[in-house]
């Protein structure tokens, strides 16, 4: 499944390491109103992506607790798509 971030393509996990979280906020997203906490690297504090809080739509609810991450951020390794 594709997703879309602040800036592009992203991929939605369900666990990162090595990330720090901010404060929860209500976005209004391509997919309905989400509450959302920025995510950032904790060691250079580049903001990555998001956490989903809350989504306030049953289809989207599969996204709580779940984790975007900007493909800009990323870097591959080992061959993936």
């Amino acid at each position: 499944q594709s997703f879309q971030g602040s800036h592009g393509r992203a991929y939605l996990f369900n666990s990162v390491v090595n990330v720090g979280c901010g404060p929860a906020e209500q976005r209004l997203l391509l997919t309905g109103l989400h509450s959302v906490a920025d995510i950032f690297c904790q060691s250079c504090k580049t903001t990555l992506g998001w956490k989903y809080e809350q989504a306030f739509e049953s289809s989207q609810k599969y996204k709580e607790g779940k984790f975007i991450i900007e493909m800009s951020h990323m870097v591959k390794e080992n061959g993936w798509d």
